[in-house]
């Protein structure tokens, strides 16, 4: 029997949880000739990623880390970095994953604000390694992860080197409680400095619990996965699903991202499940190599991150069928918001689509749009996605304004703007953020995007608002379009399609919008080459 509390009810005798890193010891016992691990020619079967996770964290234990401490990494998509994930998990150390297109500068922040002990930095990058041994006095040792560097040498030591010193050894799992910090998991941010949302070992045992519910069900250890994305982030987080089932993860051959490569590995692995954004699965669907590789394995095209456009979603259904799967959720939550099921995506339009929903709530999670006051609104009335529930995050790390400003009785405010229907369906309008008010009325620019990308020439376009004498604010649109398309025709074809106030001022057609490091098309970065390019001043419109 559990022993009373204090006032007769039950009281817990302690929050110790599993270490996320038992779930390699798991897989070694269960599968331990099975592929855990692809990359290349190379395959590490899931004894063999156990052994190395091992050396590694005895490495990183020998050097002085222990539970608590950071380890920030710097890296693209490797093996050694995917090992360095369980090996800081096994240690109870931090994981610090950076994007791996970050300037120096920004990684020299990273490094200070989380009070990282240690820097894995990829031996591509000697720059940043160089940077942070300079400027950040807390960083004991630098060791260089030299898998597909070019030649070079910096810090103490390669990680191959250390981890040949320590194959063999075992390291026991570190006993975690729920709330024991696990990852720092940065924000991209629309403004400012990223923030470390702070991920415990006890939160993302429930996020891969309801992932595999609500993403992936029925995965088991016969599965594959192919990373597209960095494993700093999202796809990181996808993973952790993966191998929880014991099933392979597959990474591209080179630090490009290649389509047909992407295409073929699918084939040849019979890859049934991708972690992607919208940007990378309208890449892949939109190459010709989609029609020339057999993809018939896949049952679980997730995307994330940002949601997608309805023209954009009809394509890839009809080069891949059924399969895709949405989810919307920030890193705080990682994920765990709504999810929209392949059943649901209707590869065409029909009087019961539900056009523009990211799908309902996540089991175990709740949503709520609120007013500014914090009070539940009606079916359809706009206002901000909150959310309560086991896979928000424990706060941001050191960071006491931020978690004022996101938290509010409880609930995670997301600074996303939208409505639910009165079955539960949840619809984003858009960042509280990219909202601009032309003449007095409020204006979503998603819905005007949506709209534009009904033009048969239009592959992307950002909708934003920029200063205005007359109105206040007024829309101007960035297109990219796959045929010449002028902007008078442009706003013809717009025209009967929305109120005359929503129509942008301007057409401006590039091609590219520029894109964050994780596949996102930041306004902030749109705005910023708007001013790079003389179309926009701080007044408005030139």
């Amino acid at each position: 029997m559990m022993p009373e509390g204090p006032k007769g009810g039950l009281a817990r005798c302690s929050n110790r949880v599993m270490n996320l890193a038992h779930l390699l010891r798991q897989n070694a016992r269960r599968f331990p000739d099975r592929p855990g691990f692809i990359w290349g020619e190379q395959r590490w079967t899931w004894t063999e990623v156990e052994r190395e996770v091992h050396a590694l964290a005895a490495a990183l234990q020998a050097r002085g880390l222990g539970k608590g401490d950071r380890l920030i990494v710097h890296s693209k998509n490797t093996a050694q970095m995917f090992f360095s994930l369980f090996a800081a998990f096994r240690l109870g150390v931090v994981w610090v994953p950076t994007n791996f297109r970050l300037m120096p500068e920004e990684v020299i922040y990273l490094a200070d604000f989380s009070g990282a002990k240690g820097f894995l930095c990829h031996g591509d990058f000697p720059d940043h390694a160089a940077a942070v041994a300079k400027n950040v006095p807390g960083i004991e040792f630098i060791w260089r992860m030299d898998e597909q560097a070019r030649p070079g040498t910096f810090g103490e030591a390669d990680v191959s080197a250390r981890m040949d010193a320590f194959r063999g050894q075992t390291v026991p799992d570190a006993p975690v409680e729920h709330d024991d910090p696990c990852w720092y998991f940065f924000t991209s941010g629309t403004t400012g400095r990223s923030k470390a949302a702070v991920l415990t070992h006890g939160q993302m045992a429930f996020v891969i619990t309801n992932h595999l519910c609500d993403l992936l069900p029925g995965a088991t250890e016969s599965d594959a996965s192919l990373v597209v994305a960095p494993l700093s982030h999202g796809a990181g987080v996808h993973q952790l699903n993966i191998v929880a089932r014991g099933a392979p993860t597959i990474l591209l051959p080179t630090e490009k991202f290649d389509v047909e490569e992407a295409w073929r590995l699918v084939e040849h692995y019979r890859v049934t499940n991708m972690f992607t954004v919208p940007t990378i699965l309208k890449m892949l669907v939109e190459h010709p190599a989609v029609d020339r590789f057999d993809h018939s394995s896949l049952r679980s095209v997730i995307y994330a991150g940002a949601p997608m456009y309805r023209e954009d979603q009809k394509f890839a259904l009809k080069k891949l069928g059924k399969v895709i799967t949405q989810y919307f959720g920030l890193g705080e939550v990682t994920g765990n918001i709504t999810a929209l099921p392949p059943a649901l995506h209707d590869p065409e339009d029909q009087a019961n689509t539900k056009f523009g929903t990211c799908g309902f709530e996540r089991t175990g999670m709740q949503v709520s749009i609120q007013n500014e006051a914090g009070a539940e609104l009606q079916p359809f009335e706009t206002g901000e996605i909150c959310v309560i529930g086991p896979a928000v995050f424990a706060g941001y790390y050191n960071n006491p304004e931020a978690n004022a400003k996101a938290f509010r009785d409880g609930w995670f405010r997301t600074g996303d703007l939208g409505h639910m229907d009165e079955q539960g369906f949840v619809y984003i309008t858009g960042r509280a953020s990219d909202m601009y008010i032309s003449g007095g009325s409020n204006i979503y620019p998603r819905e005007v995007e949506e709209k534009i990308l009904t033009h048969p020439a239009i592959v992307e376009v950002a909708v934003l608002g920029v200063p205005d004498k007359l109105w206040g604010e007024v829309g101007v649109a960035v297109c990219v379009a796959r045929e010449p398309v002028d902007e008078a025709a442009l706003a013809a074809f717009l025209g009967p399609k929305i109120p005359r106030y929503k129509m942008p001022k301007r057409f401006f057609f590039w091609e590219a919008l520029p894109k964050s490091g994780y596949g996102k098309v930041p306004k902030r970065l749109v705005k910023d080459e708007l001013v790079a390019r003389g179309l926009v001043t701080e007044e408005g419109l030139a």
